[in-house]
């Protein structure tokens, strides 16, 4: 993919700008590229990382190898030690350039529950409701589900978002399905639709086979038509390799932001606004950095205060999950096996000719919604289905793991709350991340229903038949299995699904930190629009919705020049 319809931003250019948009995420390139869309409008997307050309970000089977370890395009962090983990550190993947964690994420496209969004209306966000943010996520769709190109009730057709079915199913992704069903679970063709409760096929960010990151839709300007369509803006500036130091201010107000570009250390200049787009642990860093925050962590870490903002990194809410594996010696499944090698090889030629095959599975191509426990409005468990045994993650990341499946079983609306905080004013240092996992007693009773259901699946004949064997999980006992085995099999393996949000949340309590338009509470020319303004979890992936953010963001942001 050619990278010709981007501007960018060189030594001599200039360090004056309408806007300015800190990270080219999952948000950022959103923002960017909408309010570059303006006539007369100016804008710099600030970016850490690199571009997006690389061959594991557009193949999605490379998200075996983006997302489970530190790389130049993938941030690294780890959490503090954990007390209900067995004191285990949490390996925290965070994308690093151009397209954010859209860049080494797994695809799936999911939305979450419409009752999520209707309770930050009731929780004071105005015009945050379901009915209010669906036409957002419309906006940034084109499903390729839409015959003829229309959009219906749920859906978009002409967004840059590109959304589709699996272009090769693996045959145990329908067996998973078909134990769910066995199970008692039922059908669901459409996880963004009428109803989320059910198991079925995930619906994945991609076009032609491809990786489809919001730099490609929103920078690189693929449409809907052509996918190798690359068309650029004179207005956006996109400045990769550029480390944001801190928000400048004059008083009060955000003008600008200290940079470190290829060693030179310089000031930009933004003549409206400054918008934040780094993710729920660099967002809340950055403006701890930048002097707003809580007042003794910032005078602790010698930083001035600019405005004393409690909020700023508490909050921090992150879907965390178990998982239950089985080894099946088949050439369907990846893993390592001569067998499997052997298979790769015309897999990868297959791929090469027509984008098809197991190098275009994103290895996560089922799962499904339901309630823990009768009575619930909305389900509070999902399940990801698996096509490898799942691996370590961070520094032990890339042992050889034999052929087999594993089921992910996630608590959707966990009541533990973390924090993200400073270890030192550089923002080249990590934060000091602490999500305080399973500190709420009923996070781990959900877990344990989890492994129960997940069980309750793989013992199905749709799969069961398939042979194989579940691994570490033999002190469970039969049926329901033993739960003291069972919390201890948790606490010793339950880690994150990779969705933290909530560190800037948005609101109209004493800990928001920025109000229903996103502005950041006692300053101004200052906003954040990423996940970290979500006030709480929604019941899914977060890539979506904080897609949908941005784009909300970006009429925010243009309407108060009106």
């Amino acid at each position: 993919m050619s990278d010709s319809g981007i501007r960018r931003a060189g030594a001599g250019e200039n360090d004056q700008y309408d806007y300015i948009v800190i990270g080219a995420g999952s948000s950022g390139c959103a923002v960017a590229g909408r309010l570059a869309d303006q006539p007369g409008v100016t804008v710099a997307l600030l970016e850490t990382g690199p571009d997006d050309h690389h061959y594991t970000v557009w193949a999605p089977v490379g998200v075996a190898k983006l997302a489970v370890k530190e790389n130049p395009r993938n941030y690294g962090y780890h959490t503090a030690p954990q007390p209900a983990l067995n004191n285990r550190v949490s390996f925290q993947p965070r994308g690093r350039g151009l397209g954010g964690s859209s860049s080494i994420n797994g695809m799936v496209y999911i939305r979450g529950h419409r009752n999520d969004y209707d309770r930050w209306a009731q929780l004071g966000c105005r015009g945050w409701s379901f009915e209010e943010v669906l036409p957002y996520f419309r906006k940034a769709e084109a499903n390729g589900r839409l015959p003829n190109g229309r959009d219906d009730a749920f859906h978009g057709a002409h967004g840059p978002l590109h959304v589709c079915d699996q272009r090769t199913l693996n045959p145990f992704s329908r067996r998973f399905v078909d134990a769910a069903l066995q199970a008692g679970m039922r059908l669901n063709s459409d996880f963004n639709g009428q109803h989320q409760e059910g198991v079925g096929l995930y619906q994945v960010t991609q076009y032609n086979g491809e990786r489809w990151n919001t730099a490609r839709a929103y920078l690189h300007r693929g449409d809907a038509t052509d996918a190798s369509f690359s068309g650029g803006r004179d207005a956006l500036a996109v400045l990769t390799g550029t480390i944001a130091l801190r928000i400048e201010f004059d008083g009060k107000r955000a003008t600008g932001v200290r940079v470190l570009r290829d060693g030179v250390t310089r000031s930009l200049h933004a003549r409206r606004e400054v918008v934040v787009c780094a993710g729920a642990f660099n967002s809340p860093q950055l403006l701890l950095a930048s002097g707003i925050g809580p007042g003794e962590h910032l005078r602790e870490m010698g930083i001035d205060v600019v405005h004393d903002l409690p909020g700023v990194g508490e909050n921090l809410q992150d879907h965390i999950d178990i998982t239950i594996k089985k080894a099946v010696p088949t050439a369907d499944l990846y893993g390592y096996s001569w067998r499997n090698i052997v298979r790769m090889i015309p897999e990868l030629m297959r791929y090469r000719r027509d984008r098809t095959g197991m190098f275009a599975s994103n290895i996560i191509e089922a799962g499904g919604f339901t309630r823990s426990q009768a009575g619930l409005t909305e389900p509070d468990l999902q399940f990801a289905f698996i096509l490898a045994l799942v691996g370590s993650r961070g520094k032990n990341a890339g042992k050889k793991a034999p052929p087999g499946y594993s089921c992910h079983a996630t608590n959707l609306r966990p009541k533990s709350r973390g924090v993200v905080r400073l270890r030192s004013r550089d923002m080249r240092e990590a934060p000091l991340i602490d999500p305080r996992y399973l500190s709420v007693e009923s996070d781990m009773d959900n877990l344990v229903t989890g492994v129960r259901l997940i069980r309750r699946i793989f013992a199905q004949p749709a799969l069961a038949q398939a042979g194989g064997r579940e691994l570490m999980t033999d002190d469970f006992g039969p049926g329901e299995g033993d739960e003291h085995a069972i919390r201890a099999y948790i606490r010793e393996h339950a880690d994150t699904l990779f969705h933290p949000v909530g560190t800037c949340k948005m609101g109209v309590d004493e800990l928001a930190v920025v109000d229903p338009e996103l502005r950041v509470r006692g300053v101004e020319g200052l906003r954040v629009a990423d996940a970290s303004v979500m006030p709480t979890l929604i019941g899914g992936n977060t890539n979506a919705p904080t897609i949908m953010i941005a784009e909300k963001a970006a009429d925010l942001i243009r309407a108060a020049v009106h």
